[in-house]
């Protein structure tokens, strides 16, 4: 161990390491001989000193301006049981030391590293020259900083321990399991990634560039479905009771490979709640549904809104309307022009879901700034459970990780919780980006 030495805690403060603006000063114990230090070395292995007696050092150079390379440790004491040893080892090296061990065994050429690490790239370069190891470079970049993301590895472990999040793979978790839960495609990340490049230089990265890709990619390669989230039902007053009418429905516009699918059209349909105003404005600025109004719905016929019940609570619970039978999409006769086109679900054949309507996990741009714990800063509302849903019954067969768009809401991934009773959609994304308009 001509380059190596044990030595004791106590020798090793501040008058002895220096500061950066002081030179450090050489430990009595620094020119021990190899025997001894081999001796205290293997003795450390055995287990007889306690935590912190003893420390194995590199000799190097206590007047280097960088203080990673004044005699720094390589190897501590820790008495503690590893998940997978036990007790049978208690000394342990550190993360400078086996850095470069590890790369150079492993056959690494370029190691990558954040910013923090180049003030290390010193010593991880005089251990591999000194051990006379495949030579791996290391080299420094800027972290990826996300607007409304934590990335801190100790961060993300106490939101999971204090439960603030469902595991380390609940979907607003900046993790793989997370994402991938959330239904971030792999071509997303990767346009992400060429899209923002490779910086030398920290910063923030704003979160809809990444939302960008996301949408980008998912457009392009789901299909479309309609998910009624707050369903009203609409019964359809001159349709008869008993008849069923199968409408043609296109599953992706900007892909004829995707085809088509057929839908049930019945006498009673569920519209959203939001598609329809007891005392809406001129017809300039609200095409949905309203007393006396006309919509097409999709792939299916013109309705009018001819009336509607109300609940006790005051709340419309059900609309009347009529259907223009010259109408049927792809066959229209009538001459009639609407502006309002709205998604449908027909009652008998709706399939409930469970939605997990999922939202950024913080409510901070930047959490690098604040002053105060991070947890202070989490969005009350980055998770909400809707359990009213109904959606069309080509979803009723739906697998886990099968990705969708809900037209006119957003994308949608099948979760893992889901079961034959009960299918689990995740929101993926919204269609735009609503943090814009907040």
């Amino acid at each position: 161990m001509p380059k190596l030495w044990a030595r004791r805690k106590v020798w090793w403060q501040n008058e002895i390491k220096g500061t950066p603006t002081k030179n450090g000063k050489h430990s009595p114990f620094r020119n021990r001989s190899v025997e001894e230090n081999l001796d205290l070395f293997a003795r450390m292995r055995a287990g007889e000193f306690k935590n912190g007696e003893r420390v194995l050092r590199a000799k190097i150079n206590m007047s280097s301006p960088n203080m990673h390379m004044r005699d720094p440790i390589l190897y501590r004491i820790k008495q503690l049981p590893h998940h997978r040893t036990g007790y049978q080892w208690c000394i342990y090296p550190t993360y400078d030391f086996a850095h470069g061990q590890s790369d150079s065994i492993e056959k690494v050429t370029h190691s990558l590293c954040t910013l923090e690490f180049e003030v290390h790239r010193p010593l991880y370069e005089w251990l591999i020259n000194e051990l006379e190891i495949y030579p791996s470079k290391q080299t420094e970049f800027a972290r990826l900083n996300l607007s409304y993301t934590i990335v801190s590895k100790r961060n993300l472990r106490e939101l999971v321990e204090l439960g603030h999040v469902n595991g380390w793979d609940d979907p607003r978790m900046p993790t793989i399991s997370g994402i991938r839960r959330r239904g971030f495609t792999p071509a997303s990340i990767r346009k992400f990634a060429d899209t923002i490049g490779v910086a030398r230089r920290n910063g923030i990265t704003d979160i809809a560039v990444l939302e960008h890709a996301v949408r980008e990619d998912l457009n392009a390669t789901t299909n479309r479905v309609f998910g009624i989230m707050n369903p009203l039902k609409v019964i359809i007053t001159n349709w008869p009771e008993d008849k069923t009418e199968m409408m043609t429905a296109v599953n992706n516009p900007g892909d004829e490979s995707a085809g088509t699918r057929e839908m049930p059209f019945t006498r009673e349909i569920y519209v959203d709640q939001s598609d329809f105003m007891e005392d809406p404005p001129s017809p300039k600025k609200w095409y949905r549904l309203g007393p006396d109004r006309e919509v097409r719905l999709k792939f299916a016929y013109i309705i009018k809104c001819t009336g509607y019940k109300k609940a006790e609570d005051g709340t419309v619970e059900e609309l009347y309307a009529e259907y223009d039978p010259e109408t049927r999409s792809g066959q229209d006769t009538s001459g009639k022009k609407v502006k309002g086109t709205l998604g449908w679900v027909s009652v008998p054949h709706a399939v409930k879901a469970e939605i997990r309507e999922y939202d950024r996990l913080f409510r901070t741009e930047n959490l690098n700034a604040i002053d105060d714990d991070f947890k202070n800063h989490l969005n009350p509302e980055s998770l909400n459970i809707n359990t009213d849903a109904v959606l069309e019954p080509s979803l009723k067969n739906a697998k886990v990780g099968d990705q969708m768009q809900f037209e006119r809401i957003g994308y949608f991934r099948v979760d893992e919780d889901s079961t034959d009773e009960n299918l689990v959609f995740n929101r993926t994304i919204t269609l735009r980006d609503n943090w814009a308009k907040k």
